[in-house]
């Protein structure tokens, strides 16, 4: 189980370069930061939601906008893998709306919160009356450099780390190698 920006780490979850600074666009704008190609390494820890591995891919998120909704094609290796769809509300903040092929009937909405350059997708899974936390977190280190953890927790305060990784922009949008 892993959900980022994108739901491949550091990406969510892994959009224009300015947009990852802390005075960069805001709004649907904001989003542009994670548009690209990305070289994604990921070292994953043995928990109860995650099973020990490292690995390395290309992460490919083909984005773009149309008037209040932000969107994004997000290919692993090539494969297209889901399809984002982002809204953004002054007052509610975003909300991110990931879909996959086996989403069938269990689509969900989700939040992303932008503190300058740390970026967080938070979410709760509830299984027989029990709620556990997680997260993403993304880190810009700069507009083309994204760190990232996956954590999870059982009382929303104390988080124990599932995965981390950093990811690395290889292309910018729209620009052929």
């Amino acid at each position: 189980m892993h959900r980022s920006l994108f739901l491949f780490p550091g990406i969510f979850l892994c959009l224009g370069a300015q947009s990852a600074l802390a005075d960069g666009p805001v709004g649907l704008d904001a989003l542009s930061a994670y548009a690209g190609t990305w070289k994604t390494e990921i070292h994953n820890l043995d928990t109860p939601y995650s099973k020990k591995s490292d690995s390395s891919y290309e992460l490919r998120n083909d984005c773009w906008r149309s008037a209040g909704f932000y969107a994004c094609d997000q290919f692993v290796g090539g494969d297209s893998k889901a399809f984002l769809v982002f809204t953004y509300d002054p007052k509610r903040g975003y909300t991110s709306y990931p879909i996959t092929s086996d989403s069938g009937d269990t689509l969900h909405s989700g939040r992303l919160v932008i503190e300058g350059h740390v970026w967080t997708f938070p979410w709760k899974d509830v299984k027989d009356g029990k709620t556990t936390y997680f997260h993403v977190t993304n880190t810009w280190d700069s507009p083309d450099s994204i760190q990232f953890r996956q954590e999870y927790s059982t009382d929303g305060e104390h988080w124990t780390l599932m995965a981390q990784g950093h990811e690395t922009r290889i292309q910018t949008a729209g620009k052929q190698p």
